[in-house]
């Protein structure tokens, strides 16, 4: 007979990090060997412990879960990634797919799936929320690399100066790439199109 499910859990909500860890310590097939509380963490326990299953939220500080699985997945690491997430975004499930992710759940599902799922992907299955599965295909980003790019800096409070520079790009390049975003997403401004793309998982 072959030995216990390996987890590594990683979730920046103590509270929420504690209560699945409880919960899958009381499966019989299922052993917790480490958690942590952000991404930079996730990965050293990962390559310390070398679980089987990585089950991990996806906004964390550090690396994100996405982040993680395209890192491993890159690596060719065994171990395989679980995202259970709040975020019903399909942009997000999209990205987790492309990232090589074996699963994705939302958090308000009940643990009974969660555990199913869990031992599904230990199987070599990949799993998907349903009610996220028919959306995160028919809603396809529409920004180019070029344009998340940008976005994400306007995210982060950079203005089109900062960005010109730090892309090594040309201010009127850099507002016509903005404009372009800001037409394909309805936003009025650059701040409303990063805000935006964001909510949609497409940053």
């Amino acid at each position: 007979m072959s030995g216990p499910i390996r987890v590594v859990l990683a979730e920046d909500q103590a509270m929420v990090l504690g209560a699945f860890a409880s919960l899958l310590d009381l499966q019989p097939d299922v052993e917790v060997v480490a958690t942590a509380a952000d991404g930079d963490e996730a990965l050293a326990e990962v390559r310390r412990h070398r679980p089987d299953v990585l089950l991990t939220d996806i906004e964390m500080p550090g690396r994100t879960g996405l982040d993680l699985a395209a890192e491993l997945n890159a690596q060719g690491a065994r171990t395989r990634v679980l995202i259970v997430t709040m975020f019903a975004r399909s942009g997000y499930l999209r990205r987790a797919m492309d990232a090589g992710v074996a699963g994705y759940l939302l958090k308000d599902a009940p643990i009974g799936e969660l555990v199913a799922a869990l031992r599904r992907v230990h199987a070599g299955e990949r799993v998907v929320a349903p009610e996220l599965a028919v959306a995160a295909f028919d809603t396809a980003n529409p920004l180019t690399e070029r344009e998340r790019e940008l976005l994400r800096e306007v995210a982060d409070g950079a203005g089109n100066a900062v960005i010109a520079a730090r892309l090594n790009l040309a201010e009127g390049t850099v507002r016509n790439y903005l404009s372009a975003a800001m037409a394909k997403l309805n936003a009025r401004n650059r701040t409303e199109a990063a805000k935006l793309a964001r909510e949609r998982g497409w940053l």
